[in-house]
């Protein structure tokens, strides 16, 4: 069954949704008697974020949705922080095309409204469904834009086409249960998506990562039968091939017992399958960029591993030696994500980035500090910052900077009198995410250096999710560092 979306504009006079997009207005749908009977009853109701959908009012397609877009002069929003408009064209294709295949639509043809790219993002991201495992499956849907013999217009969606694709990448990564995500499997699903786009992946073992003397790294694998894999990824296509890269460093841990500080209750564990969504959502970016052909060096670096409770597991104070050679005193093996990182850092340095940006399901501390609302940003850089928050306010995936002070890389370095620093602070649980950030400093010299804590969005629930997304692991935020690849890209590298 073919279905069709058009978006409606509230009338600033009365509120009613009686302002149709240009796109829709093409139709001639107001011109039809059968379609103003229906309408009438509607238009009042017809707010922001929601549909109604319309049967008999056009020949080529059986049902027709109209969708709520909110008032027509939307835009930046100061107080929110983001494109309010591209959002309300999100979130009415995203309920729209949803409502449309919960009544059998097939073949959906969707209203750009004026943004060909985040109509695409919303309907892509919204209908994503992980049904991999299920014997009984969702009827498969396909999608097209009005008006895609415009080029702009079918460029525009395409981009965002890709864009929600590379999210939901990451998203599936995610989901998938962790006896069928292992450091092979991710590595191996790595390859697949991103070879052929000409991305170069190489799969180290625990061989080369001793010879690396990656200690902290192997440190939080000793405890599991799974090999470990040290992920790096190389996309070049630069105009100068020599142009320092940027370094993409993405935390993998494939499942996330606690270690032998184990976590309590055992309920805490089942979203820890997606304890490797940092490295989820850089493969995910790579693909969309790859797939743009955007003209970057990107170097990407996955320390993938299991954190498991094993006989050769890590015990509490043990000390150990990561790549820059700093002793690490592990007063808790559940701060396992910041040893892995550790040596990717000290790694990613080796290649004399020009920018590094390490994202990870770093702490609960995050959540507590934004909920589901923003990604957590530590940096030294303000200037990268200020790029990094418009294109979260584009996106509509917020960005927040978080403090990077010398008083909570202080606190690790105080907690530890066995090694040169701990992996928890002396301060107790107090700023968790901010002394987990201080911790990481230690281990990267570049002068340009990002970490991105997205533990507080990495998971939806139906209370907290966006009505574009849905519930479910989230792959956030995939789109923003797209977005945020893509302006560095369009500056040289020295800058």
């Amino acid at each position: 069954m073919k279905g069709l979306v058009v978006g409606y504009y509230n009338c600033p006079a009365d509120g009613t949704a009686t302002v149709a997009t240009a796109s829709s207005r093409s139709l001639g749908l107001e011109s039809k008697s059968s379609f103003t009977a229906q309408f009438d009853l509607v238009k009042a109701n017809l707010k922001a974020g929601k549909a109604r959908i319309f049967y008999g009012i056009h020949s080529s397609f059986s049902a027709v949705a109209l969708a709520g877009l909110g008032p027509e002069d939307g835009g930046y929003s100061e107080r929110e922080e983001r494109d309010e408009k591209r959002e309300a064209i999100r979130t009415a294709m995203a309920v729209a095309s949803k409502d449309l295949r919960e009544v059998g639509c097939s073949d959906v043809t969707i209203d750009p409204c004026g943004d060909p790219e985040a109509a695409a993002e919303g309907v892509y991201l919204s209908t994503f469904v992980f049904e991999e495992l299920k014997e009984k499956k969702k009827q498969a849907i396909t999608f097209q834009v009005l008006g895609r013999e415009n080029p702009e217009t079918l460029n525009l969606w395409s981009q965002g086409v890709i864009k929600a694709e590379a999210q939901n990448l990451a998203r599936y990564l995610m989901e998938m249960p962790a006896n069928l995500m292992t450091p092979t499997i991710f590595a191996q699903e790595a390859e697949k998506h991103l070879a052929p786009l000409g991305v170069r992946v190489q799969a180290h073992d625990r061989e080369w990562a001793e010879k690396m003397s990656m200690g902290s790294f192997l440190s939080v694998s000793n405890g599991s039968h799974e090999p470990c894999v040290f992920l790096e990824m190389t996309y070049q296509k630069a105009s100068n091939p020599s142009d320092p890269p940027i370094a993409l460093v993405g935390k993998g841990i494939t499942f996330d017992s606690g270690g032998t500080s184990l976590k309590v209750p055992s309920t805490l564990m089942d979203y820890m399958r997606a304890d490797m969504g940092g490295g989820a959502v850089i493969v995910g970016a790579l693909f969309a960029i790859a797939t743009l052909k955007v003209p970057v060096n990107i170097k990407a670096l996955i320390p993938l591993t299991e954190n498991m409770p094993g006989g050769g597991a890590t015990k509490v104070a043990d000390v150990v030696y990561a790549m820059n050679g700093k002793a690490i005193q592990i007063m808790n093996t559940d701060a396992e994500g910041r040893l892995v990182l550790a040596d990717a850092l000290c790694y990613a340095d080796t290649f004399s980035p020009r920018l590094v940006i390490d994202i990870a399901t770093l702490t609960g501390a995050i959540g507590v500090a934004l909920g589901a609302a923003a990604c957590g940003v530590f940096t030294n850089s303000t200037s990268d910052w200020n790029k990094l928050r418009i294109c979260g306010e584009q996106t509509g995936d917020r960005m927040w900077r978080m403090p990077l002070w010398e008083f909570y890389k202080k606190s690790m370095i105080d907690a530890a009198d066995l090694g040169d620093v701990s992996n928890i602070s002396s301060y107790g649980p107090g700023g968790g995410s901010c002394t987990a950030a201080g911790f990481l400093s230690i281990f990267t010299k570049c002068e340009r250096w990002m970490h991105w804590d997205m533990a507080g969005v990495m998971h939806h629930t139906s209370a907290n999710n966006l009505p574009h997304t849905g519930s479910g692991m989230s792959g956030r935020p995939t789109r923003t560092l797209i977005a945020f690849l893509q302006e560095l890209a369009s500056v040289p590298a020295s800058k």
